[in-house]
């Protein structure tokens, strides 16, 4: 029996059948240049040759970088994206907002804050005692992690320390980059490496994921991964296909830390290759989806809603909130 196939059809000598075309979809998807996108990266790189492939019959997956969170909200909101990497508590606020229209459907990053310092006195959250901290991130992820160690560790936030926000990353870089004195500052990856290149006497002091480990049975995330609950619904196999291409995509960029560096810093995520080598490793690139994303999620969420409700949207999401397959 002679027997030929194809993607789309499959005959045979003894009769012909059709298979019905894979479903599929074009994505229009929103990164931020940090940790959250160096994940999708090979997504990415391989995005680029499939969709100028004229033979190419898959998703098509078409990706935008952006600075900030607030830049991407909007977009969201109003149904002109299909597919973002935000912060965790983003995600939640979105579902809030959009009155169940954005799912959350996979966590992309754990914990990637790290407390650094240009002197030697800080060795235990215990020392950030009278403190002044320099960071980012005030009213999201960093502020509410920053004061979740403080706090469980019996330091009043609002009295025990200073915390003095700056708007981007990089202008505490700038400060710790220059800094001559004892400073100490909580920064993401790959800022941390970015700063420690420009001045060797910047250290890490504390590992803020190991430190919410001491305080909790559940691990600190980062970014996620939302979708709009409507496209997903429209697209589910496609969906289900991107997915499973993200994952790829996340375990190879995180084998692969040579070829993934040099795409980090060809799609700006990071300014230079070797900073970017450096950095991978430390940024807990994941993927995590399922029931065991929404546990992570969920404790995440459960533990800003009790410093503050509106971190989250106002109240804790329901299950609606999780895509679970």
């Amino acid at each position: 029996m002679v027997m030929c196939l194809s993607v789309f059809t499959a005959c045979s000598t003894e009769g012909s059948s059709e298979i019905t075309p894979p479903a599929t979809a074009t994505f229009r998807i929103a990164g931020m240049k940090g940790p959250t996108t160096m994940g999708m990266t090979k997504l990415m790189k391989d995005a680029e040759a499939n969709n100028a492939d004229e033979a190419y019959a898959g998703n098509i997956y078409n990706v935008t970088m952006y600075g900030t969170a607030q830049e991407i909200n909007p977009l969201l909101i109003q149904g002109e994206l299909d597919v973002a990497a935000v912060p965790a508590n983003v995600a939640a606020t979105l579902y809030a907002k959009t009155e169940g229209d954005v799912q959350v459907v996979a966590v992309n990053t754990l914990g990637v804050l790290y407390m650094v310092q240009t002197g030697d006195s800080v060795h235990s959250v215990a020392d950030l005692k009278g403190k002044t901290i320099y960071t980012t991130g005030k009213g999201t992820t960093p502020e509410y992690t920053l004061r979740h160690i403080l706090t469980e560790n019996g330091i009043d936030p609002d009295k025990d320390v200073t915390i003095e926000f700056k708007s981007e990353a990089t202008e505490v870089g700038a400060l710790l980059a220059a800094a001559e004195g004892d400073m100490v500052a909580m920064l993401p990856q790959p800022y941390v490496t970015a700063v420690q290149a420009q001045n060797a006497n910047v250290t890490v002091a504390l590992d803020m994921t190991e430190e919410w480990g001491k305080i909790s049975d559940q691990k600190l995330i980062t970014g996620v991964l939302v979708a709009r609950k409507a496209f997903i619904e429209e697209n589910k196999e496609a969906f289900d296909v991107f997915l499973a291409d993200y994952a790829a995509s996340t375990k190879y960029v995180t084998e692969n830390v040579d070829e993934a560096a040099a795409w980090v810093a060809e799609y700006g995520i990071v300014a230079k290759e070797p900073l970017a080598k450096k950095a991978i490793p430390q940024c807990n690139i994941t993927c995590v989806t399922g029931e065991e994303m929404k546990a992570l999620v969920n404790n995440y969420c459960s533990v800003l809603h009790a410093q503050n409700p509106a971190s989250v949207g106002g109240a804790m999401p329901d299950d609606g909130f999780y895509y679970v397959g």
